[in-house]
């Protein structure tokens, strides 16, 4: 089953959800704050998006600012940027879907159409 990691007030996340919902598509609704995609998800999702650790993050977060984390992120291990991303819910970007062959980051309805 897919998971859906999703922040109830995000507009971004409540369209990813209606367009699941339109198209039966079963998943698995997790709050990101609370409960972030484990280590195995994140490793899935930068692989997913050709190792470009940016696309797992939230960039335009209050979080993600005030960590200076534009400056910090290019020289953070791959462990590093995961526990800051594990440790702060916040900073993941969303919607996040993942499962068995399927990893989507941020909602662009084309693209969610084409990969799912």
């Amino acid at each position: 089953m897919l998971k859906l990691y999703t922040y109830k007030n995000c507009s971004t996340c409540r369209k990813a959800r209606k367009f699941l919902d339109a198209r039966g598509i079963e998943y698995d609704e997790r709050p990101i704050r609370e409960t972030p995609p484990s280590r195995a998800e994140l490793s899935q999702m930068l692989e997913a998006y050709s190792g470009k650790m940016t696309r797992l993050y939230n960039t335009s977060s209050k979080d993600y600012r005030e960590a200076g984390l534009k400056d910090l992120l290019p020289d953070l291990s791959q462990e590093e940027a995961y526990t800051r991303l594990q440790e702060n819910g916040n900073l993941v970007k969303r919607p996040f879907l993942v499962g068995d062959g399927v990893a989507l980051v941020g909602f662009k309805e084309d693209e969610w159409a084409g990969r799912l």
